[in-house]
């Protein structure tokens, strides 16, 4: 049986004060697309490219339920979130991509 991996993550921009909320099934060619830009909505018009936190579950259900919840919070229970994970705002996409 074939485990399935589901991810919430959110990107920001460079200045850390744009947020992103998405869902993927394959979270690094989902930051790869924002990153080059490929397409051209919200994260492109707002230069989002940074990951700055990622969640994993194994249902899709359960992923997204997660990031409804994420996107009904406050901006500042996104921000605590994301201090609590990365304190340091690091794209933890760093280096998968060399």
């Amino acid at each position: 049986m074939k485990l399935h991996q589901y991810s919430v993550y959110i990107i920001a921009n460079q200045s850390n004060t744009v947020l992103y909320i998405g869902v993927t099934n394959d979270v690094k060619n989902r930051v790869s697309e924002h990153k080059l830009k490929i397409f051209k909505g919200f994260t492109a018009t707002y230069n989002c490219n940074k990951l700055v936190y990622i969640e994993d579950f194994q249902w899709i259900q359960d992923a997204i339920a997660r990031a409804k919840q994420l996107k009904a919070g406050s901006r500042q229970k996104k921000i605590d979130l994301i201090i609590t994970e990365n304190p340091l705002w690091k794209d933890l996409s760093d280096g998968w991509y060399d």
